[in-house]
């Protein structure tokens, strides 16, 4: 179990530093940069299939039309969130994006109880409704809903719903997702390449090399993650999430100098009381749950 700990810690440790390597190509547009991510990854991720010899089975899956439909949907709804992500960043949003990932968990518990028909318990009521307050809060000071936080909290628990029902593993199903948005992917870049517009190769090779390396550094967390929910209960797994927006938070405030002021911090806090409550919760129903030992 340590080795899943380990795994776990690494992944969302890369995936709350994410934030750096797409402010280095802060001067591509954004819509250009999740082009080459797709591109990039769907190159890996299909070489790591191939490699895994699990090809067989990959094309057996992708020959069902349902599980098509149900992977290009998951496609462009995670196609949304990389865009909606790597933009707020290049724009000195980084702040905001943590507390998307924040609220993620408690929007997904939502979205479980107005489509999955499930039931929440009371804490669970009562760290939605602080979560509630907080965004509210934020509302009010802002002069404006939390829009881009909203965003990625709302994509990715719609993206986790979908892979909720979805027959394929990690690897296998990002594969297919961005083997489905390849082409558009493609088209894109080769259309604002001529139209003039197009950075790679253009842009200098440092920047040529960051863009290629979107592949890697997407597949690298992907893969560290499956790799640490074989290993260690799914519980573990929830509390450690909150690795990745606490980094996110905090390079924005003290690396980026985004500001951050005492009212944000209000909206934050009651966002933070939310998860303590969340978290608190979902621990006390694993020791219901755990038989106890017997010696």
């Amino acid at each position: 179990m340590r080795k899943g700990i380990w795994y776990a810690l690494a992944a969302y440790t890369v995936w709350g530093f994410f934030s750096i390597y797409w402010k280095w190509l802060e001067m591509i547009p954004a819509l250009q940069v999740v082009a080459h991510r797709i591109l990039w990854s769907c190159v890996v991720l299909i070489g790591l299939v191939l490699a895994s010899r699990h090809g067989t089975g990959f094309r057996s899956a992708i020959s069902s039309p349902r599980t098509v439909g149900l992977y290009a949907a998951a496609a462009v709804v995670i196609g949304v969130n990389w865009f909606v992500y790597i933009w707020a960043v290049s724009a000195g949003f980084i702040v905001q994006t943590a507390l998307g990932y924040f609220i993620n968990p408690l929007v997904s518990v939502l979205m479980a109880v107005v489509i999955l028909r499930e039931r929440l318990r009371p804490r669970q009521w009562l760290a939605n409704a602080l979560a509630a307050a907080g965004v509210l809060y934020l509302t009010i000071y802002y002069g404006a809903p939390p829009w881009i936080a909203l965003a990625l909290a709302s994509s990715f628990g719609t993206y986790g719903l979908l892979k909720k029902t979805a027959p394929l593993g990690p690897l296998h199903g990002l594969a297919l997702e961005t083997s489905i948005l390849f082409l558009p992917a493609l088209a894109l870049l080769v259309f604002d390449d001529h139209a003039g517009r197009g950075a790679f190769v253009h842009a200098g090779p440092m920047l040529t090399v960051l863009m290629i390396g979107a592949g890697p550094v997407t597949t690298l967390p992907l893969l560290l993650f499956a790799a640490a929910a074989k290993r260690i209960p799914l519980s573990m797994m929830g509390m450690l999430q909150y690795i990745t927006p606490t980094i996110q938070f905090l390079l924005g405030v003290l690396l980026f100098r985004e500001p951050f002021s005492r009212g944000q911090l209000a909206g934050f806090g009651l966002v933070w009381a939310a998860l303590i409550v969340f978290g608190v919760d979902g621990w006390a129903a694993t020791r219901r749950s755990t038989p106890p030992m017997v010696v």
